[in-house]
Protein backbone atom coordinates (compact mmCIF):
# COMPACT_ATOMS: atom_id res chain seq x y z
CA UNK A 1 0.00 0.00 0.00
CA UNK A 2 1.13 3.64 -1.05
CA UNK A 3 1.91 6.50 1.58
CA UNK A 4 -1.34 8.36 3.02
CA UNK A 5 -0.77 12.03 4.00
CA UNK A 6 -3.02 13.72 6.06
CA UNK A 7 -3.56 17.77 5.34
CA UNK A 8 -6.20 19.18 7.60
CA UNK A 9 -8.04 22.52 5.71
CA UNK A 10 -10.02 25.14 6.96
CA UNK A 11 -9.91 27.61 3.46
CA UNK A 12 -7.43 29.66 4.94
CA UNK A 13 -4.38 30.39 2.85
CA UNK A 14 -2.41 28.54 4.99
CA UNK A 15 -4.37 25.47 4.38
CA UNK A 16 -4.37 25.92 0.84
CA UNK A 17 -0.75 26.03 0.59
CA UNK A 18 -0.30 22.71 3.06
CA UNK A 19 -2.59 20.97 0.52
CA UNK A 20 -0.34 22.07 -2.79
CA UNK A 21 2.75 21.17 -0.73
CA UNK A 22 1.32 17.63 -0.32
CA UNK A 23 0.67 17.17 -3.61
CA UNK A 24 3.87 18.47 -5.36
CA UNK A 25 5.81 16.85 -2.28
CA UNK A 26 4.06 13.36 -2.09
CA UNK A 27 2.44 13.31 -5.64
CA UNK A 28 2.21 9.39 -5.04
CA UNK A 29 0.52 9.92 -2.35
CA UNK A 30 -2.84 9.18 -1.19
CA UNK A 31 -3.45 12.57 0.04
CA UNK A 32 -6.62 13.27 2.52
CA UNK A 33 -7.75 16.69 3.12
CA UNK A 34 -9.95 16.62 6.54
CA UNK A 35 -12.33 19.91 7.41
CA UNK A 36 -12.89 19.74 11.15
CA UNK A 37 -16.25 20.90 11.87
CA UNK A 38 -16.04 22.42 15.58
CA UNK A 39 -19.75 22.12 17.09
CA UNK A 40 -19.89 24.88 19.50
CA UNK A 41 -18.96 27.34 16.56
CA UNK A 42 -22.91 27.50 15.50
CA UNK A 43 -23.80 27.75 19.42
CA UNK A 44 -21.50 30.38 19.94
CA UNK A 45 -22.96 32.35 17.18
CA UNK A 46 -26.08 32.35 17.78
CA UNK A 47 -25.57 33.13 21.66
CA UNK A 48 -22.93 36.21 20.78
CA UNK A 49 -25.75 37.33 18.16
CA UNK A 50 -28.81 36.67 18.92
CA UNK A 51 -29.75 38.29 15.29
CA UNK A 52 -27.90 36.01 14.20
CA UNK A 53 -29.06 34.02 11.25
CA UNK A 54 -27.20 30.84 10.10
CA UNK A 55 -27.93 31.17 6.49
CA UNK A 56 -26.56 34.71 6.41
CA UNK A 57 -23.09 32.90 5.55
CA UNK A 58 -23.04 29.27 5.66
CA UNK A 59 -26.42 27.33 6.72
CA UNK A 60 -24.31 25.40 9.16
CA UNK A 61 -20.63 23.99 9.88
CA UNK A 62 -21.40 20.71 7.62
CA UNK A 63 -21.99 22.78 4.58
CA UNK A 64 -19.11 25.24 5.22
CA UNK A 65 -17.08 22.09 5.62
CA UNK A 66 -18.40 20.51 2.33
CA UNK A 67 -17.79 23.72 0.57
CA UNK A 68 -14.03 24.28 2.20
CA UNK A 69 -13.36 20.44 0.87
CA UNK A 70 -14.45 20.94 -2.49
CA UNK A 71 -12.87 24.12 -3.55
CA UNK A 72 -10.06 23.17 -1.80
CA UNK A 73 -9.91 20.13 -3.78
CA UNK A 74 -10.78 21.73 -7.35
CA UNK A 75 -7.62 23.66 -6.72
CA UNK A 76 -5.46 21.05 -6.54
CA UNK A 77 -3.50 18.46 -9.23
CA UNK A 78 -5.86 16.05 -11.25
CA UNK A 79 -3.02 13.28 -11.27
CA UNK A 80 -2.79 13.11 -7.63
CA UNK A 81 -4.96 10.98 -5.06
CA UNK A 82 -7.01 13.20 -3.48
CA UNK A 83 -9.76 12.05 -0.72
CA UNK A 84 -12.00 14.04 1.41
CA UNK A 85 -13.41 13.96 5.08
CA UNK A 86 -15.63 15.89 7.73
CA UNK A 87 -15.25 15.42 11.19
CA UNK A 88 -16.27 16.78 14.09
CA UNK A 89 -14.84 18.01 17.50
CA UNK A 90 -11.99 20.20 18.99
CA UNK A 91 -9.44 20.40 15.74
CA UNK A 92 -6.33 19.70 17.60
CA UNK A 93 -7.53 16.57 19.01
CA UNK A 94 -9.80 15.24 16.18
CA UNK A 95 -6.53 15.70 13.47
CA UNK A 96 -4.44 13.74 16.03
CA UNK A 97 -7.36 10.97 16.09
CA UNK A 98 -8.11 10.75 12.47
CA UNK A 99 -3.91 10.35 11.64
CA UNK A 100 -4.10 7.88 14.67
CA UNK A 101 -7.08 5.70 13.65
CA UNK A 102 -6.55 6.27 9.44
CA UNK A 103 -2.63 4.85 10.00
CA UNK A 104 -1.93 8.10 7.95
CA UNK A 105 2.05 8.12 7.06
CA UNK A 106 2.16 11.89 7.60
CA UNK A 107 0.65 15.25 8.37
CA UNK A 108 1.02 18.32 6.27
CA UNK A 109 -0.24 21.27 8.23
CA UNK A 110 -0.37 24.90 7.34
CA UNK A 111 0.10 27.78 10.17
CA UNK A 112 -0.39 31.17 9.95
CA UNK A 113 3.10 32.08 11.75
CA UNK A 114 1.14 33.48 14.98
CA UNK A 115 3.65 34.81 17.56
CA UNK A 116 3.40 35.86 21.16
CA UNK A 117 0.11 37.23 22.18
CA UNK A 118 -1.96 36.47 19.49
CA UNK A 119 -0.83 32.50 19.74
CA UNK A 120 -1.29 32.34 23.73
CA UNK A 121 -5.01 34.12 23.11
CA UNK A 122 -5.84 32.23 20.18
CA UNK A 123 -4.36 28.81 20.73
CA UNK A 124 -2.55 26.44 18.09
CA UNK A 125 -3.90 24.09 17.07
CA UNK A 126 -0.76 23.20 14.81
CA UNK A 127 1.67 23.10 17.65
CA UNK A 128 -0.94 20.73 19.37
CA UNK A 129 -0.65 18.48 15.86
CA UNK A 130 2.92 18.54 16.17
CA UNK A 131 3.48 17.89 19.88
CA UNK A 132 1.04 15.12 19.76
CA UNK A 133 1.05 13.57 16.54
CA UNK A 134 2.65 10.09 16.60
CA UNK A 135 3.81 10.63 12.47
CA UNK A 136 6.42 13.16 11.05
CA UNK A 137 4.33 16.65 10.97
CA UNK A 138 5.28 18.91 8.30
CA UNK A 139 4.26 22.36 8.61
CA UNK A 140 3.45 24.93 5.61
CA UNK A 141 3.55 28.99 5.59
CA UNK A 142 2.54 30.41 2.97
CA UNK A 143 4.53 32.67 1.29
CA UNK A 144 2.12 35.66 1.25
CA UNK A 145 -1.18 35.28 3.54
CA UNK A 146 -3.65 37.79 4.21
CA UNK A 147 -5.00 35.77 6.91
CA UNK A 148 -2.53 36.26 9.56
Amino acid sequence: MGEHILVPVDGSSPSRAAAAYACQHFSDATVTLLYVMNPMVDYSRRKAFPGYRADDEYKNEREKGEWVLETVREGLPDDVTVETELAAGEPAKTIIRHADEHDVDGIVIGSHGREGTARVLLGSVTETVILRAAVPVTVVRPEESSDG
